[in-house]
């Protein structure tokens, strides 16, 4: 290669000072003359300066519609030119004039050879023509931190003042000197105040409370006003100043009209955004000033900002309203100038780079020679954007000794470091440039030959005083480790650099091309070199790896590394999970094989590294992964995978091939995800959660390529099966193991080919074959279809079980013993054997207690989950003769023929057994009652239907019957007597014991009578008879006879109360009479009576109506009694009435005008009752029986007594003037 330094290949030299980072108030001559002397107008810079210009101007021309283009926003990430931009205006505007070595130059002049196009050139002659204020100023530096919401106005303000020549500090004294100025009174102030304080107002105004009295002194002198207490008056100053937005436009104004006219003035304001940040206060105070500013001034005031492109650089993590909000303040600004990366590109090219003709066609001859290798060289893997390498011969001799993605790459190292925070407030701020690190790193190969590119790590120092110091000790005390080499740091700044790029990954091909120190470095060695180093850097927890890639760490995330790796496991941990892995994911969680030829499910035992995963079920088949994880992994030979495989009944084992990295990822993953579930909680600092989350998601990248590394090994497995190896043809680890266990069921269940012709649907055909059931014995499996080995293996099996009186569980043969080895048939092929069995006679099925009929089987065996609780039972036979007799004797029970066979009988025979069960159940009820007979033949019939019910079989059953033959035939005579009674008897029944009930209450009367007694007497007998089915017949005889009788006796004494109701009204109407009572009287007196007369009338019982009798007497006396109660109380108060004086009238007099004349008062008198004529005698009723005393008059002098006492009573009842009744 060439023996030519870098450094001669340049215009420029490389070496010289470059401000890199352009600031606002850096106003040097030799700062201002290298800035306009060495500034590049780009294409871009060409198109920002005619749209500002063509702003700028229309403004001048227009100045009607200039209001609302006065805001000029300039937006560019960080590094991009936009400062610098910002200034270059402030030149041109200002048209500055600067001096070098005795030279002098207007800013216009360094433009005019800048310049290509005339137009442009003279568009902004003729702008900067006019007379501008230009006040350039970064605001944060110049603002205060109690400004508040106010700081942005307080800095223009605050600048303007300083313009012109007030104070800049002291907005109220800036605004007392305006005052000043504008009396003409200004500078007298100033001297008086020098007299009266002996110093420059200049410099004590900042500090004018130290020099009250002299401001005082000035002030009274200036104005000719008197000022007593000077520290009230400044006090009072300075309180009632205010300041907004409108009065600021308006002193602008001010200022401009006093100067012309044409007078404009331009405010630039750097880094605006950033100073605003998230306060909305501040956004709208920028609006509200650029809005004031264009209104009042009428065009003549701008005002230029820059501010971050990016919006979240700015604001931070800002929410979207608040986004929204800047993007209107944005809109504020009618220009906007967008400065790019390729901007920047393109400066550091023309003014770092750029070469003289000689050095340009060396390099040219250099890339045609090694182009190939060049573009071999500079590749890159896995990024997330496209990073340029050279494009051509030009492209090479413009950029050399850099590469063209680094000028991509850098931006992004700059940008994404600031975001992560890694820097300082320098870097944060913008005081380092790309132009800087560019001129940085090609100064470190100055020096040395061409043919040398520029590394990466060649960019480190450019911001390494700007790191945190944990990250830079990190890196500056890998130098002293004496475990490092001394290549190692340069990896460690390397990967520092890329460590928040998210679109270049740190794997070992990007490293190497990052590298490349020289065109033709050696790729391979630098390989060895690096991955050594990184094995180096990982062992000190200084990177961490995620895959294939690298990352630095800092000191907290080294900290944690340490943390995870420290993380106990369990060889148990790892094959749980690894089986997870491989059973879980790369087989998609199979837990069962279905083999194709029968439909039948196989359950899978599942088995890693010999460690058994879930619950292992005798019988299932095994499926076993030797894993490169396996403790002794150098001892399992092919032989030893053969005989691990034949061990037992046979088995797939699968042996994976060894993978370097397999046992360190799935352990890091494994110790990462319990790190984080046990240390991830709301308290940690938010740097500490930023890396757990970072580490989560690297953890859930390893786990993907875990599943992905997992899945590969087990496509790529050797298998072997039941004692061979296996070759396979799978494409994928599911069809790989879908064919071992194919060859596993083939070559290991013997049996399985008794099951030759599969049922098409088993379950619809034990459904028909249930439905029809054929007759025993037609021999099924004399055909194909039944599968006649198989069948016959189920028959003999049973009858083994049955022989050693083993309970047979449905559910035990077809899932467990007929599911697995050697036979591996389909759970519902077995139970379609079983059934055929029960059809043929030879089994039966049991349950709910009891043998199921053809018509029950179904609902027992439906789901799998019942044929737990159904059982089979091998059956006895009853014989042919037997059989017969029990066939006759069925017909003489219950006068039905049955079929022949001893299932159709059995099913005949239960059958008819519950419904004659239902019906004495029925009978029974009534029975119990206690009205119906019967009783007795129910109970027994029902205890020996029960008892031939309770057979469990229909051997047992059929023996039975014939064993209960006499019983039987006699509960076949009662259940006719029985069923006749209840369906026709028992209506003439339920008429006998009615009328049995309805003559009870003349029952002593008509036993008087000879033939109702008779009658009586066999109602009774009928009726308590235990049997008395023959006799019911008579019942109706024997009511008409009973009731011929009764109807004589009620006649009789119906008429006897007739007479006697009719003598009792007959004595009430005779007291009515000789009352001289009213009708409505009458009516209430007798109407008792009258309503008896209608129960008598009813009455069906003998002695009631004797007992109504007496009723009517006591009816009429209590009426009696009360019509001659009702006679005294009517004459008591007609005597009262008679002694009473009668009323005065009033007459109305002249005294009294307008007073009615009182009416006389009306007496409501009763009304009168009864009417007498002659006084009504009172009524005394003498009863004889209760004077005879005894009862019984047997002797003269009985008689005599008897009659002196009612002699005495009938004498005494006249002396007191009553009428006396005997009775």
């Amino acid at each position: 290669m060439s023996t030519v330094q870098i450094k001669s290949l340049f215009t420029r030299s490389i070496h010289r000072s470059i401000n890199g980072v352009i600031k606002a108030d850096q106003d040097d001559a030799e700062s201002v003359w290298q800035e306009l002397d060495e500034y590049v107008i780009t294409r871009e810079l060409d198109q920002h300066l005619r749209s500002f210009f063509e702003s700028y101007l229309a403004a001048l021309d227009n100045p009607q519609e200039a209001s609302g283009r006065v805001g000029v926003w300039i937006s560019g990430f960080f590094g991009s030119g936009k400062s610098h931009f910002l200034k270059i205006l402030s030149y041109l505007l200002e048209n500055k004039r600067v001096s070098k070595n005795g030279e002098t130059r207007q800013a216009i002049d360094f433009f005019e050879r800048k310049i290509a196009d005339p137009m442009l050139a003279a568009d902004i002659k003729r702008a900067i023509a006019a007379d501008t204020d230009v006040l350039l100023f970064n605001i944060d530096s110049k603002a205060d931190s109690t400004d508040g919401r106010d700081a942005i106005l307080r800095v223009f303000l605050k600048v303007f003042n300083e313009r012109l020549g007030f104070c800049g500090d002291h907005p109220h004294i800036a605004h007392m000197e305006r005052h000043l100025d504008d009396l003409g009174k200004f500078t007298e102030f100033k001297q008086a105040f020098a007299e009266a304080s002996g110093s420059t107002w200049e410099d004590e105004r900042d500090a004018y409370h130290f020099q009250v009295d002299a401001l005082a002194t000035a002030l009274s002198k200036t104005l000719g006003q008197e000022i007593k207490d000077a520290d009230a008056w400044v006090e009072r100053f300075e309180s009632d100043f205010s300041l907004n937005v409108e009065s600021f436009a308006r002193w602008v104004k001010e200022y401009l009209d006093k100067r012309g006219k044409d007078q404009r003035i331009v405010f630039l304001v750097d880094e605006v955004g950033q100073f605003i940040g998230q306060d909305t206060h501040l956004m709208l105070s920028l609006q509200t000033i650029t809005e004031n500013l264009g209104t009042i001034c009428g065009g003549r005031a701008w005002v230029l900002v820059t501010s971050q492109e990016d919006i979240d650089a700015v604001l931070g993590e800002v929410r979207a309203s608040k986004a929204n909000d800047f993007s209107k303040i944005q809109g504020r600004f009618k220009t906007r100038l967008s400065l790019s990366s390729g901007n920047v590109d393109e400066v550091i090219q023309r003014r770092l780079l750029d070469k003289e003709p000689e050095p340009k066609d060396a390099l040219r001859k250099i890339y045609r020679e090694k182009a190939d290798i060049l573009r071999n060289q500079l590749s890159f893997t896995n990024t997330g954007r496209t990073y340029k390498a050279f494009t051509d011969e030009d492209n090479f001799a413009a950029v050399y000794p850099f590469v063209p993605y680094q000028f991509q790459l850098v931006q992004r190292i700059f940008e994404s470091i600031r975001k992560a925070g890694a820097t300082g407030t320098h870097l944060a701020r913008g005081e380092r440039s790309l132009l800087d690190a560019f001129q940085s790193a090609a100064k470190a190969v100055s020096e040395n030959n061409v043919g040398v590119l520029v590394p990466l790590y060649r960019f480190y120092p450019s911001i390494e005083g700007f790191l945190e110091g944990v990250v830079k000790s990190t890196i500056d005390n890998a130098a002293s480790n004496p475990s490092l080499q001394e290549f190692d740091p340069l990896v460690l700044k390397t990967l520092f650099l890329i460590r928040y790029v998210d679109e270049i990954k740190g794997n070992v091909d990007n490293l190497i091309t990052l590298f490349i120190d020289e065109i033709d470095a050696d790729r391979q060695g630098l390989r060895k070199q690096i991955e050594d180093s990184l094995q180096r850097l990982e062992k000190e927890t200084l990177v961490s790896r995620n895959g294939d890639d690298f990352f630095f760490l800092t000191n907290e995330e080294r900290d944690i590394s340490r943390e995870i790796k420290d993380v106990d496991l369990t060889s148990a941990d790892e094959a749980r999970e690894l089986g997870q892995l491989l059973f879980d994911e790369a087989l998609r969680g199979q837990r069962k094989f279905r083999f194709p030829d029968n439909g039948k499910d196989f359950g899978l035992n599942r088995q890693c590294d010999l460690h058994p995963l879930g619950n292992r079920v005798d019988g299932d088949l095994l499926i076993s992964v030797i894993s490169p994880l396996v403790d002794d992994r150098d001892t399992w030979s092919e032989q030893r995978c053969i005989l691990e495989s034949s061990q037992g009944e046979g088995s797939v084992l699968l042996r994976l091939e060894d993978e370097r990295d397999l046992a360190r990822e799935l352990r890091l993953y494994l110790q990462t995800d319990k790190y984080i579930t046990r240390k991830n909680d709301g308290t940690l600092p938010h740097n500490t959660k930023r890396i757990l989350q970072d580490r989560a998601e690297e953890n859930r990248q390893r786990r993907q390529r875990l599943s992905t590394t997992v899945d590969r090994l087990l496509r790529e497995a050797e298998v072997y099966v039941a004692g061979n190896k296996l070759e396979t043809k799978a494409s994928s680890a599911p069809m790989l193991a879908e064919e071992a266990l194919d060859y596993l069921v083939r070559n290991t269940f013997s049996k399985l080919g008794y099951i030759q012709h599969l049922s098409s649907d088993p379950q619809k055909e034990i459904q028909a074959m249930l439905a029809t059931p054929q007759t025993p014995g037609l021999g099924l499996e004399s055909t194909g279809e039944a599968n006649p080995r198989a069948l016959k293996e189920v028959s003999q099996h049973i009858e083994l079980l049955a022989s050693q009186s083993r309970r047979i569980v449905l559910h035990d043969l077809a899932e467990t013993h007929y599911g697995r080895r050697p036979y591996g048939w389909p759970e519902w092929e077995t139970i379609l054997l079983i059934v055929r069995l029960m059809l043929k006679g030879e089994v039966s099925l049991i349950g709910n207690g009891g043998p199921l009929a053809p018509h029950q089987v179904w609902n027992e065996i439906s789901t799998p989950a019942r044929w737990r609780t159904t059982e089979i039972q091998k059956r006895q036979q009853v014989g042919s003769g037997e059989l017969q007799k029990a066939r006759q004797l069925f017909k003489e029970v219950f006068q039905k023929i049955a079929q022949d066979g001893e299932d159709n009988l059995y099913s005949l025979l239960q059958s008819s057994l519950d419904s004659w069960e239902s019906e004495f159940k029925q009978w029974r009820a009534l029975a119990q009652t206690g009205q119906y007979p019967g009783l007795d033949d129910i109970d027994q019939g029902l205890k020996l239907i029960g008892k031939l019910k309770a057979a469990p079989d229909s051997f047992d059953a059929i023996q039975l019957f014939l064993k209960e033959r006499s019983a039987l035939l006699d509960l076949s005579d009662s259940h006719g007597d029985l069923d006749n009674f209840y369906s026709s008897q028992k209506t003439a029944w339920d008429k006998l014991g009615a009328a049995q009930r309805d003559f009870q209450p003349n029952r002593p009367k008509l036993e008087k009578d000879e033939k109702a007694a008779r009658a009586l007497a066999r109602i009774d007998e009928i009726l308590s008879a235990k049997a008395p089915f023959n006799l019911i017949r008579e019942g109706e005889g024997l009511i008409q006879t009973i009731t011929q009788i009764n109807d004589g006796f009620l006649k009789e004494a119906h008429e006897r109360a007739d007479a006697w109701l009719d003598k009792q009204l007959a004595k009430v109407n005779a007291e009515l009479d000789d009352l001289q009572a009213s009708t409505d009287q009458r009516n209430k007196s007798l109407l008792a009576l009258q309503n008896l007369r209608q129960k008598i009338t009813k009455q069906r019982s003998l002695a009631h109506i004797s007992q109504m009798q007496d009723e009517a007497r006591d009816l009429a006396d209590a009426a009696i009694d009360h019509l001659h109660l009702l006679a005294e109380q009517a004459a008591a108060k007609a005597k009262a009435a008679a002694s009473a004086p009668a009323p005065k009238p009033v007459v109305s007099g002249s005294g009294n005008p307008g007073v009615p004349v009182a009416e006389p008062p009306v007496v409501n008198t009763p009304a009168a009752v009864v009417a007498p004529v002659v006084p009504v005698k009172k009524r005394k009723v003498v009863d004889a029986q209760l004077l005879a005393g005894s009862g019984y008059i047997e002797t003269q002098a009985d008689i005599d007594n008897f009659l002196a006492k009612l002699r005495k009573e009938l004498e005494q009842a006249i002396a007191d003037n009553q009428r006396v009744e005997i009775r």
